[in-house]
């Protein structure tokens, strides 16, 4: 059974600015710690990633996966599971948005997993904090510097 987080902030930026953090996929392991390497493995006729492989440390070992990315809606940058190691789903979404306050971003941040073998909830709930975390307040911080 799969497991789903959603969570909210608003980041001092422009929906572009927070964008552009998103799609330069082979920055992540400068702002999200648990990245080790990041391969973007195809991209469309726009230059933007649609297949992304990533290396992560993961319960105390290394984990491979590969992302598909959908780029169909403006707002939303959303991709699925394609390949992984240890997960059977890892299916999610950034979508971003105006935020109520001129030059701010209204960001929610979906995801839904589920792992090829159980592990205990307390294990679980830490390890989706610490996505939750780099997923996005790194993220915010990330978008935030370089916008400032």
């Amino acid at each position: 059974m799969s497991d789903r987080v959603i969570e909210h902030t608003t980041i001092a930026a422009s929906p572009d600015e927070v964008r552009s953090v998103l799609l330069d996929f082979e920055r992540y392991p400068d702002w999200a710690p648990d990245l080790k390497a990041v391969e973007v493995l195809e991209a469309d006729d726009q230059g933007r990633a649609t297949s992304v492989r990533f290396r992560a440390a993961g319960f105390g070992k290394s984990t491979s996966y590969t992302l598909g990315y959908d780029h169909s809606d403006p707002t939303v940058l959303a991709w699925t599971l394609t390949e992984g190691d240890i997960t059977r789903k890892l299916d999610g979404y950034y979508e971003f948005i105006d935020g109520d306050e001129p030059g701010t971003t209204s960001v929610t941040y979906q995801l839904e997993a589920d792992l090829i073998v159980p592990i205990p909830g307390f294990i679980k709930r830490r390890t989706q904090g610490r996505i939750m975390h780099t997923a996005l307040r790194e993220l915010k911080a990330r978008v935030e510097s370089a916008a400032g």
